[in-house]
């Protein structure tokens, strides 16, 4: 489970999407403040969606050959098998222009609800649900559990956490440096997404192709 969860964490991290669109928060008049805004709505989204898991099992794996954990397992499969055929889909459609979305020109009055609300729409759900059917088999009972679950929330959130602390303590270096990185996750973009998707696909596939035949 923590092998899976560091693997997910991690595509969650390097998404460009929700990395581009909080640079651009974090260059908007009230930067810092809407950026803190963006990073406690992605936090609360991840730990919501556990918080979830551990209610429906209680916080005790379900047992092994199981109804639950079969369904567990099927849904990690699906994701992976869906994450693999969204990669290749995205990878043979024709290149097209990538540039700052529409709502860009409108940052710089946009309230901390605004960006918390953006937070939430620009979360990698396939990505998310893959580590809510990974984190059925964490057993609470256990500090090892507690602290890989905690592990992966703040892993998926430390693009984040980087960016808006060096915002906090390098304001100017800061916008100059995230402003050029912008601009490159926008340039390289399409090929981040394939990657990723491929990658977190083909590494789910495997491991829930293992677990349904072992």
């Amino acid at each position: 489970m923590v092998l899976d969860l560091v693997v997910i964490g991690t595509a969650v991290t390097l998404g460009p999407l929700h990395n581009s669109a909080f640079i651009l928060l974090l260059s908007s008049r009230r930067g810092t403040r809407q950026g803190l805004a963006f990073l406690l709505s992605w936090l609360a989204d991840l730990v919501a969606v556990i918080a979830c898991v551990m209610l429906l099992t209680g916080g005790q794996p379900p047992a092994r050959n199981s109804t639950p954990s079969t369904v567990a397992i099927a849904a990690k499969l699906a994701i992976g098998v869906a994450l693999v055929l969204y990669g290749a889909h995205r990878h043979r459609r024709p290149p097209r222009p990538h540039g700052p979305p529409r709502w860009a020109a409108r940052v710089d009055n946009a309230s901390p609800a605004t960006a918390a609300g953006l937070a939430w729409l620009l979360q990698p759900w396939a990505l998310v649900g893959a580590g809510a059917a990974i984190a059925v088999d964490a057993d609470l009972s256990t500090l090892t559990d507690w602290l890989a679950l905690t592990g992966y929330c703040l892993l998926a959130t430390l693009s984040l956490i980087l960016m808006e602390t060096y915002a906090l303590r390098a304001p100017e270096a800061a916008g100059v440096r995230l402003n050029a990185l912008r601009s490159w996750l926008e340039r390289y973009q399409e090929q981040l997404i394939v990657t990723l998707s491929l990658l977190a696909g083909l590494w789910l596939t495997a491991r829930s192709t293992y677990e349904l035949i072992a």
